[in-house]
Formats: C-alpha cells, sequence, structure tokens
C-alpha cells in the first residue's frame, strides 16, 4: 500500500529544504490536464465534506478545520485560496490575511489577532501567512530581540495544541517555492498590465535574503511540527501541482474527521405527510 498524502508531504524529521524539489511531484497527476481531472473529482468530496463540516456544527460539534499557508512572495497562497477554497461553499470558509501588525494589534501580544481570526465551528479556515510571521520576518529583519522571537516557537506549540483541544484541526503547509521560479513569477508580473498590482519593490529586499529566510523556515519547521499540528512541505513551482496537492490533502483530512450530517429531530414521515397535505392560500 502506497504513502497517503499526508505521509507524501509531512515534514521529515532530518528536514533539508534543499533537498525537497520545488517541482517535484512525489505522487498524485504527472501533467495539468490529468491534474484538472482530479480537481473535478476532489472538489465534489470536498464541498460535500466541507457541508457535513458545517451541518455538523449545528447539532452542537465544536470541530473546525484550519489550513496555515506560509511561503515566500509569490508561492501561490492568494493562487490556493482561489482555487482550493474555491471548491467548497464559501459560506463555509473563513479567511484571514495577516500582514505588517497595526498599531492596536502591536499593543497586544503576537497571538492576539490570530487568536481573533481562528474559524469557529463548521467552518474551514484559510490563513494566509499568520503567527509564523513572527518567527519568520521578525527573526530576518530582526523586528524584536532574539530571545523573543525564541520564546514564540513555545508560544505557538501551545496555542496550536489548545486549538486542537477545542477541536481545531490544524493543516499548515509551507509553499516550497525556488528563487529561480520566484524570479519567473516576479518577472510576469511586471510584463502584464493586470498583474502590476501584485507587484510590490520590497519583495526583492526580502528576495535578497532568501538564504536567512530558508534558515529561518527550516528552523520555525522544525520547532513546531507536533502531531496536532503538522507541517507539510509542498512543491510549488508548479501552480497546478501545489494546487492539487492541497486539496487532496484537506480531502484527506476532512475524510479522516467523518464529519456526519445531524439527524433530525422531528419525524420526517409525518413531514412527509403534512407537506403533502398542505394546501397554499
Amino acid at each position: 500500500m502506497g504513502k497517503t498524502v499526508r505521509e507524501t508531504f509531512r515534514m521529515p524529521a532530518d528536514l533539508d529544504l534543499s533537498a525537497i524539489d520545488p517541482r517535484g511531484r512525489p505522487v498524485g497527476p504527472r501533467d495539468k490536464a490529468a491534474a484538472a481531472a482530479d480537481m473535478t473529482e476532489l472538489g465534489e468530496r470536498l464541498d460535500h465534506l466541507q457541508e457535513a463540516l458545517y451541518a455538523e456544527a449545528t447539532g452542537g460539534s465544536p470541530r473546525a478545520v484550519l489550513l496555515v499557508l506560509q511561503g515566500m512572495d509569490t508561492s501561490g497562497k492568494g493562487g490556493v485560496i482561489r482555487h482550493v477554497g474555491g471548491l467548497v461553499n464559501p459560506q463555509g470558509l473563513q479567511i484571514a490575511t495577516f500582514k505588517k501588525p497595526t498599531d492596536e494589534e502591536l499593543a497586544h501580544d503576537f497571538l492576539w489577532r490570530v487568536r481573533r481570526q481562528v474559524p469557529v465551528a463548521g467552518r474551514i479556515g484559510i490563513f494566509d501567512r499568520s503567527h509564523y510571521e513572527d518567527v519568520l520576518i521578525a527573526r530576518v529583519d530582526s523586528l524584536v530581540p532574539e530571545d523573543v522571537w525564541r520564546r514564540r516557537y513555545t508560544e505557538i506549540a501551545q496555542f496550536e495544541a489548545e486549538l486542537d483541544e477545542q477541536g481545531v484541526t490544524i493543516v499548515k503547509c509551507m509553499l516550497h517555492i525556488s528563487a529561480k521560479e520566484q524570479a519567473e513569477r516576479l518577472v510576469a508580473r511586471l510584463d502584464d498590465p493586470a498583474k502590476r498590482w501584485k507587484y510590490n519593490p520590497g519583495d526583492l529586499d526580502a528576495r535578497a535574503k532568501w538564504p536567512a529566510y530558508q534558515e529561518a523556515y527550516a528552523e520555525a519547521l522544525r520547532r513546531t511540527d507536533t502531531s496536532a499540528a503538522p507541517w507539510y512541505v509542498i512543491p510549488s513551482d508548479r501552480k497546478w501541482y501545489r494546487n492539487w496537492a492541497i486539496a487532496a490533502l484537506l480531502a484527506e483530512t476532512l475524510a479522516d474527521l467523518d464529519p456526519r450530517f445531524p439527524k433530525p429531530d422531528f419525524d420526517v414521515d409525518a413531514e412527509r405527510a403534512r407537506l403533502a397535505a398542505s394546501t397554499v392560500p
């Protein structure tokens, strides 16, 4: 029996990001056409599972799912939200984007703004960036002292353990992109007038710190990978494969949760009979 999708992309214990091919296709479709066909079937499964999760919550279930997306600029966080999140009913989604903290957010603990965005029961939450910014950019750009960002690894692990206990299943994906592919995507943004709004000159400043970011990502993944909140490294140079991998990962996770539609608290046959006998004035 082959590996499951989760087993395939689960961060290895001896993580070395340079040894993981950003263009790899370790499992699943081999080309874009096959991935598109698979996405149709995955969409049907995800839509059914998400509706069951949502319905289950109406019966009092506390369960929810949180998909955390982290990656270098252009790695495709927005693309995943559009192409994977777009497979399910938007009413069942809870999407949060974490940009530079506001003055109000800076006045609180770094997890304050994150706690406010945790998905409620029955929802699939998606974080476009997350609390991991506070051990990535905060580390690389020395926004806080080293002892502060190092302490955050423990605080993050404790926070995620709390979410797990509350019924939130966490799926953390590191969108693994190569420096070469990033350069091509940045050029594509400059070349296309309809995409120039996505370009940020500051992206080149972060790109210049590529080795430091790779080191920061590797340590963050190692220090916060737990059974309650596992990390998955997703090859992201091929957009179609990245989207398929995360859709398959979510479908497998939800199938394992096996959400159930609640049983009605009324007599179905009696209601059917009432409906048949009903008249409209």
